[in-house]
């Protein structure tokens, strides 16, 4: 998805889901700690939003980070190329969206996760279950009051919900990211968009 796309669907997504719950800018601002004329150009197309924008938005209307980035697939056969996918960047860690995997009464999203080493990353906590694989490096995980130190091969699960961390222990951090979402957490259908 280029850039382009990207903000083409965050615009149309954002004022979907605002529409479907009724809310106005001024609503959603105070909510999500975003400014309103930030959310007038994300609205428009024209913003560039960060990793931290987007998990305040979703958090903020409920909804998965995948109901607001991702068009669902046009077919059975789905090819991504992770360089033709938009990054979504935070302090340490930039995520791209590979897929999001919907079945009845479940919500799956694969992101290609890689951690800067230098920074990091903190999260507040939003819905669902994390589930992080390490492919390259060494990365740091603070999650439930808890210090996890992976190295590639291995595998961490945890609720979050409640706030944690990332850190690339040494160098740049390669990962696999699968977010689950409980069933509660069910986003509205995205009419008419594909994921490419």
């Amino acid at each position: 998805m280029s850039g382009q796309s990207a903000g083409r669907v965050l615009a149309s997504n954002l004022r979907l889901r605002r529409d479907e719950q009724a809310i106005s800018l001024s609503e959603l601002a105070r909510r999500s700690g975003i400014a309103k004329g930030t959310l007038s150009q994300l609205e428009s197309g024209a913003g560039n939003p960060t990793l931290e924008t987007v998990f305040s938005l979703s958090n903020a209307l409920g909804v998965p980070v995948s109901s607001l980035l991702s068009e669902p697939p046009a077919s059975d056969l789905v090819h991504v190329r992770s360089a033709d996918v938009e990054v979504l960047a935070g302090d340490a860690v930039d995520l791209r969206m590979l897929r999001r995997l919907e079945q009845p009464g479940s919500l799956l999203e694969i992101y290609d996760q890689q951690i800067r080493p230098g920074a990091v990353q903190h999260s507040a906590g939003h819905p669902g279950t994390e589930h992080h694989v390490v492919l390259a490096g060494r990365l740091r995980i603070g999650a439930q009051g808890q210090q996890f130190e992976l190295n590639a091969g291995d595998y961490l699960a945890f609720r979050a919900n409640s706030a944690h961390e990332y850190e690339a222990m040494g160098g740049l951090v390669r990962s696999v990211l699968l977010l689950e979402y409980p069933p509660d957490v069910q986003p509205a259908p995205i009419d008419g968009l594909h994921l490419s």
